[in-house]
């Protein structure tokens, strides 16, 4: 017996850049929505791609390509699909909110069985995350100023973020061990066809893969020089 054609599946394809800090690139959430709905069998209708102005963006009034795409998948019947959770936002509060929308939105990152009560477990989780890592931020810089080190060029931000990495390269730290004694490039490979993102949500290459390995490791005794040297320099001079 001859099999009909196989059910096309619709869905609606959203993205979310920064002006401030690009985080997953467009171009980097795009590839991760097509590999998706590629596997999954969805056939994306269109795309919307939010560009962040500035801080408040966690409303949806303060979100025009989102409230379109939510317009668009109510008329298709379609679910909404994001390359992480983090490009819809980074409050449970607002993830909560979209959900009384009655839109499925599914997250290529957490796969589709990932259900509303399981995105609402993973963004209070990551919420809770950020605010740790805020406060060791904080603590961090403040135990610096004490000790009479000059932090330069080095901010309350710029610390956040490489917080952020290490947490990103800390979440690839099983997968890593698991495949410890491949070359990068092999590591690379395996990655790309078990299909794990980057922490940037793009493809491993070699370097990728030894950026996220360096950030995984202890802290080098070179990093213990550079300390020594800015505290050294940070020292009372005698006259």
């Amino acid at each position: 017996m001859q099999k009909g054609p196989k059910e096309v599946k619709t869905a609606v394809g959203y993205t979310r850049v920064s002006t401030a800090r690009q985080g997953l690139g467009r171009e980097a959430q795009a590839a991760a929505l097509a590999r998706f709905a590629e596997a999954e069998g969805y056939v994306l209708a269109e795309t919307f791609t939010e560009v962040e102005t500035g801080k408040g963006s966690d409303a949806l009034d303060r979100r025009p390509q989102l409230s379109a795409a939510l317009a668009a998948a109510r008329k298709l019947k379609a679910p909404i699909i994001v390359a992480k959770l983090d490009r819809l936002s980074r409050d449970v509060h607002f993830i909560s909110g979209l959900m009384t929308h009655r839109t499925p939105f599914i997250v290529a990152e957490l796969g589709a069985d990932a259900d509303p009560f399981m995105l609402h477990l993973y963004a209070a989780i990551a919420e809770k995350e950020r605010r740790l890592i805020s406060q060791r931020t904080k603590d961090a810089l403040a135990a610096a100023k004490a000790r009479g080190i000059r932090l330069g060029g080095l901010n309350a931000k710029g610390v956040q973020f490489r917080e952020e990495a290490k947490a990103r390269a800390e979440a690839l730290r099983p997968v890593l061990a698991e495949l410890a004694g491949k070359s990068a490039r092999a590591i690379a490979a395996e990655l790309n066809a078990r299909g794990v993102a980057t922490p940037s949500g793009g493809r491993w290459h070699a370097e990728t893969v030894i950026r996220v390995q360096r950030r995984l490791e202890p802290e080098r005794p070179r990093a213990l020089r550079q300390v020594a040297l800015i505290r050294k320099e940070a020292e009372p001079r005698a006259t």
